[in-house]
């Protein structure tokens, strides 16, 4: 795989901070390279998203892993939920370990979806800051400064 914005053990350490155990091994690289497709690139763009995965512009790294870390566990999330294996799709249900009720999982999935809008907000603030030294980084093309949905509500600016 090419060079990465953020690795599983990152993600465990800046997404999974919430006290579980999350073994590295969970998170695979592609789970990784989805979220940040699908959640980093449209506010930065690809192509700066490959130059920070090739180490340029280590002062943004952190901007970049917080938002990518944010991202691969709301997309990993309900994997985790559940496990697959032999048996088909599975849930913890023994005496040390039971499945969360279905409100606690959609009261988490809100915050995870919360925590990504914050990170990917924030990262757009400082790449808007610091557009000038960035070739890569177009802030017309930033799904950012077209469209938000604050409080619920999309607004296109």
């Amino acid at each position: 795989m090419d060079n990465v914005i953020v690795t599983p053990a990152e993600v465990v350490a800046l997404a999974f901070a919430d006290g579980g155990y999350v073994a590295p091994e969970a998170i695979g690289q592609a789970d990784i390279a989805a979220a940040v497709h699908r959640w980093v690139e449209p506010v930065a763009g690809a192509a700066l998203c490959r130059a920070v995965a090739a180490g340029e512009y280590p002062e943004a790294k952190e901007y970049f892993a917080a938002a990518a870390a944010a991202a691969t566990r709301l997309e990993v999330q309900p994997r985790l939920n559940a496990a697959t294996g032999q048996a088909g799709l599975t849930q913890a249900s023994n005496i040390y370990a039971v499945a969360a009720a279905e409100s606690a999982r959609i009261e988490l999935m809100r915050s995870l979806r919360v925590e990504v809008n914050i990170q990917l907000r924030r990262l757009s603030e400082y790449l808007d800051e610091n557009a000038a030294t960035m070739a890569e980084y177009d802030p017309r093309r930033n799904v950012l400064n077209r469209c938000v949905t604050d409080g619920g509500f999309v607004q296109v600016l």
